[in-house]
């Protein structure tokens, strides 16, 4: 036990008070911008390793004969397996550390990237995928957890959401490379390119420090205060303004053990289904939209293959102009006003795509991708709402969960579209997820939380 503690619970819960207060007037630092740009480029990648399969996708329809529902199929997979990724990664961060868990997550997706390479067969792909989506879905909401305590709570939403637009550019990177690499190099090009991490991650790791809210967490008030006293003497050195810490709210049991229970008891329990309805109801439609688009267009409306993958593309660059118009409003307009407008917003396009029929490809990359960007406001968004909502012994293993629910939905998406346009057609497609947006609305207005500008530890007790 530290000396911070020797006092006992009182002792504890003071000296964790008096860290947050420190932490959280702490201006935006050159550290704390390359903590961004570090766990960005992960971020990144991440994107990237989640997407690029459906710009192979086209290619490997032709060269191993696969069906829709083998389609359908190969995309869920990379989904189920980070379901099971976002609640492993995110409970073992509670316990081992946010830093030490990122460098596991790093290392498994990158080296099934290179076994991706190897791939023989729609079987083969569909179990590398899998294993590749473990670590994958460990990555972000850890990396989520981890940025959201490094940040006070009038930046949070600004500074938070300029790291995690990262991920619509990674997936519109991914976009980009296949269009140009596909054509030319064949997909195994797109797998190459994702192998970037590892030679850039596991280095830089060594600049980071470990969440002082962490470290508080676990009772380790030395450490933590060793990281917050670095980022003072440097934003004194930098010359950013360090006014006096003012009286946080202090967490009453500072040093509790993380128990995932807790997630569904208390004010915890309305939180989470609610944001589990989030994270269902925009990812079944967004990334069932995103993933598919491209064969779509090629085996639906028979177009060329780099036209399929530009109309692909497409939908990627909307959803980042949108998200990077989010991350530089939100704070000001609030979470859960900027979540129902969109919800709604996102519903009329594709409700006029299924009463039209979705019957030429020009409907379709008109009005999908204005959709897609509307929605991926919320979607790109919600790992910085969803750690907003927990306490930091529950954080990382909170905000796991609800993204795990985002993986089961985006691997619920691909199968539906491979099913339905099977059996019904195309436009029936658009109708479900409209169907499904207006849900988001319902649930956005009636249960969401408002937590803009508010202190973290305020929000939770």
């Amino acid at each position: 036990m530290t000396t911070y503690a020797a006092g006992g619970p009182n002792a504890a819960a003071n000296a964790n008070a008096a860290l947050l207060a420190r932490l959280e007037r702490i201006p935006v630092t050159r550290r704390l911008s390359l903590i961004r740009i570090i766990i960005g480029t992960a971020t990144f990648f991440d994107a990237y390793t989640v997407l690029v399969i459906a710009f192979a996708m086209p290619k490997l329809v032709t060269e191993w004969q696969l069906t829709p529902v083998w389609v359908g199929a190969i995309l869920s997979a990379g989904y189920v397996g980070q379901f099971i990724g976002a609640i492993l990664f995110g409970w073992l961060a509670e316990r081992i550390g946010r830093l030490p868990t990122l460098l596991i997550t790093i290392v498994l997706f990158v080296s099934m990237d290179v076994a991706c390479l190897f791939a023989w067969s729609g079987a083969s792909m569909l179990v590398f995928r899998f294993l590749q989506g473990i670590g994958t879905g460990g990555e972000v909401p850890v990396a989520s957890a981890y940025i959201n305590e490094f940040v006070g709570a009038r930046k949070r939403g600004r500074f938070f959401l300029l790291y995690e637009v990262i991920f619509p550019v990674g997936l519109l990177f991914a976009g980009l490379a296949g269009y140009f690499l596909v054509p030319a190099f064949g997909w195994r090009a797109l797998f190459v390119v994702g192998l970037i991490p590892a030679v850039l991650m596991i280095p830089l790791r060594m600049l980071m420090p470990e969440s002082p809210r962490w470290l508080a967490a676990k009772g380790r008030f030395d450490k933590a205060d060793q990281v917050v006293s670095m980022l003072e003497r440097e934003a004194v050195k930098e010359g950013k303004p360090l006014p006096e810490p003012v009286a946080a709210p202090v967490d009453a049991q500072p040093t509790a053990a993380s128990n995932w229970r807790e997630l569904f008891r208390g004010i915890y329990r309305k939180r989470t289904l609610m944001i589990w309805g989030l994270w269902i109801t925009v990812y079944l439609v967004n990334n069932g939209l995103v993933t598919w688009l491209p064969t779509l267009y090629q085996q639906v409306f028979k177009l060329p293959l780099q036209t399929s993958l530009l109309y692909g593309w497409i939908t990627s660059a909307v959803g980042v102009v949108a998200s990077i118009v989010c991350a530089l409003s939100i704070d000001k307009v609030g979470r859960k006003r900027w979540y129902g407008i969109a919800f709604l917003a996102g519903t009329v396009p594709l409700v006029i795509l299924a009463a039209l029929g979705a019957t030429t490809a020009t409907q379709v990359v008109v009005l999908a991708p204005i959709a897609y960007a509307i929605l991926q406001t919320i979607a790109f968004s919600l790992y910085l709402y969803s750690a907003e909502l927990y306490p930091t012994r529950l954080r990382a293993v909170g905000t796991g969960f609800g993204s795990a629910w985002l993986r089961a939905a985006s691997s619920a998406g691909p199968l539906l579209v491979g099913f339905v346009v099977a059996d019904l057609g195309i436009r029936y497609v658009f109708a479900a997820f409209a169907v499904v947006t207006l849900l988001g609305a319902v649930v956005t207005m009636r249960y969401a939380v408002e937590t803009k500008g508010r202190v973290l530890e305020e929000l939770s007790p």
